[in-house]
């Protein structure tokens, strides 16, 4: 391997939200919030970024750009980053799609603010599938509308969408936008192009617009494959694709995202109402990203497959009556243990105190999620053991 997934970088006094920040994010506490264990002594399974250091190619582009010594206002102006991500895209899911439909943000986050305010009106809904993301929820409660949830189908941890529930929601007249997340997000599904197409169907016979998070579409196990839900409804205008270098490269602190806004009237009030400006380092950091970034990530999935084919073989021996299946997509895995813990419900709080692990809970997931936790397994295998173990030890 050219690259190293089993280095332990320490990551502390660099204000990272996984080791300085999390008392706030997961507890809503002050920094003077104490536990059995030291900062130090927790192993770190939750947040969303990844324990690898960002592939050197990126850190090169970043240094390149420092040496040009001015970071003035700056935005994509050369044309270069759109040939180079779309060249990505069609390398990757066989999908294309026009210069002008491009816009980028800080984040996708903050572009689901935006853009759940610029699409529906004060007294409409917005449906999502559960269990979801939580800031889906967020941006909904934000602008003050109405959530609809269409709970997925839970199979022995294997999920499916409820078509006839989804059908039934999304023929209420007031629910206008979807929110979707492809691959995704807690279970790892990739969605087949059967189940998007029916999916995207249902929606837009409803007159509903879809915006699909896809930042997970890089994060595959191998032999699977990405198809983005726009790819599948080339007529449409009213799917926003909402892609980014950061969970697949752990360069989220560098907040750059791509939109992908066909719609020409929805595009023009972004652009009229969006702070367009974007972090010089960011562009040179994704554009490297897009354009070296492929034997990393080859790298990056082997790893990720062993530390899932560890992660399984660790719990069938430790916790047998816990439900996991290796995920599809993510480097997140969703493990039901309620046979073990089957009342309580802060389950965050619990493994800090009793495991000295961070984790989330599955109340973090909006509904339809009791009993799990996420463990983020994009860590040195030294550290999923260790993790693992005291899990295990703990409910055992």
């Amino acid at each position: 391997m050219r690259y190293n997934f089993d280095e332990i970088i320490d990551r502390k006094g660099t204000n990272a939200m996984n080791t300085d920040g999390f008392r706030e994010y997961i507890f809503q506490a002050s920094d003077d919030m104490v536990f059995p264990y030291a900062d130090d002594e927790f192993i770190r399974m939750w947040v969303a970024d990844m324990e690898f250091a960002t592939p050197p190619e990126i850190i090169q582009a970043v240094k390149d750009r420092l040496d040009k010594r001015i970071f003035g206002y700056t935005k994509v102006f050369d044309p270069d980053y759109y040939r180079t991500f779309a060249a990505w895209a069609e390398r990757h899911y066989c999908w294309t799609f026009e210069k002008e439909h491009l816009v980028t943000s800080p984040g996708i986050i903050p572009a689901l603010y935006e853009l759940v305010e610029y699409i529906c009106k004060p007294d409409e809904k917005v449906l999502i599938v559960t269990p979801s993301y939580a800031f889906f929820k967020h941006a909904v409660d934000y602008n003050h509308l109405e959530l609809v949830n269409s709970d997925l189908i839970n199979q022995q941890g294997y999920y499916t969408m409820d078509f006839d529930d989804l059908a039934a929601k999304a023929k209420d007249e007031k629910v206008s936008l979807c929110i979707f997340c492809n691959p995704h997000n807690p279970s790892g599904r990739v969605w087949t192009p059967e189940e998007l197409k029916k999916f995207g169907e249902i929606c837009l016979k409803n007159n509903l617009w879809i915006i699909s998070d896809e930042i997970h579409c890089d994060l595959l196990r191998n032999g699977k494959v990405h198809t983005p839900l726009a790819k599948l409804f080339p007529q449409t205008d009213r799917i926003i694709t909402c892609m980014a270098p950061s969970k697949t490269f752990n360069m989220a602190g560098l907040m750059f995202s791509n939109i992908i806004i066909p719609n020409k009237e929805l595009r023009a009030v972004w652009k009229a109402r969006h702070y367009s400006f974007e972090n010089p380092l960011s562009i040179a950091a994704a554009q490297a990203a897009y354009r070296h970034g492929d034997d990393w990530l080859k790298e990056l999935k082997n790893y990720l497959d062993g530390n899932f084919a560890f992660t399984k073989q660790y719990l069938e021996s430790h916790l047998p009556k816990a439900v996991f299946r290796i995920p599809e997509a993510t480097y997140l895995a969703w493990v039901n243990i309620t046979a073990y813990l089957p009342s309580e419900e802060n389950l965050s709080l619990y493994f800090a105190n009793n495991a000295g692990v961070l984790l989330e809970g599955g109340n973090m997931f909006v509904a339809n999620s009791d009993g799990y936790i996420r463990l983020n397994l994009a860590c040195p295998r030294s550290v999923l053991e260790e993790g693992l173990k005291r899990i295990c030890n703990m409910l055992r």
